[in-house]
């Protein structure tokens, strides 16, 4: 599972990252023969808020993608990307297919109220609304054809505040795509506990 925020390039309409994504997802399947993917992108007026669901191949292209699309500069169709959550073996997908979904307004919460939490405890909340929203949108699909027409206006509790993507945008710990690959892609290599000591044990130094 793949969590990723990002502000809309400048004339960014929502028809367009709504198709890049798709795009992105159909040549996933086609040319890396990836699991299908499900999710939720939440298009605000000026960020997005997505959530993906596939296997870790196609998370990780998902990745290099964004890494990709972020060095194109001022001209790219999402800025400021980061990446707030990858995480891999999920027994079960919070959502059966993928859906784009707008919101006019986002919520607003009180004045300082992330401040007090650490960036894990944001970012779980942001998970636990996601989850909420998920059992929202299954549970609509009976009752409606449509459950992409205005999430806000029809849940607008569920949306994450405007005070929190911006709390996310400033915290060290959200990595951007490309420092992501670099890290995971880095080897890992820890330290022994005998090159962590001085003077070095004799056994060493013989």
């Amino acid at each position: 599972r793949l969590l990723v925020l990002a502000r809309l390039g400048e004339g960014a309409a929502a028809a367009e990252v709504a198709g890049y994504h798709r795009g992105l997802f159909e040549n996933a399947l086609e040319d890396h023969s990836g699991e299908q993917v499900s999710g939720l992108l939440l298009l605000y007026s000026s960020y997005i808020c997505h959530v993906v669901e596939s296997c870790s191949s196609t998370i990780h292209l998902i990745i290099r993608d964004l890494a990709s699309l972020q060095n194109q500069g001022h001209s790219a169709l999402l800025q400021e990307i980061k990446v707030l959550v990858v995480a891999h073996n999920i027994p079960t997908r919070l959502f059966p297919d993928w859906y784009v979904a707008i919101a006019t307004s986002p919520m607003t919460c009180p004045q300082g109220s992330t401040q007090s939490q650490s960036t894990a405890e944001v970012v779980a909340e942001c998970l636990s609304l996601l989850l909420k929203l998920a059992a929202w949108i299954q549970s609509s699909e009976e009752d409606s054809e449509d459950t992409n027409e205005s999430v806000h206006t029809l849940a607008p509790e569920l949306l994450i505040p405007a005070e929190t993507i911006d709390y996310l945008y400033n915290a060290e710990e959200c990595a951007s795509p490309e420092d992501f690959l670099r890290i995971y892609l880095s080897p890992s290599q820890p330290a022994l506990d005998s090159e962590t000591v001085w003077p070095v044990p004799s056994h060493f130094s013989a």
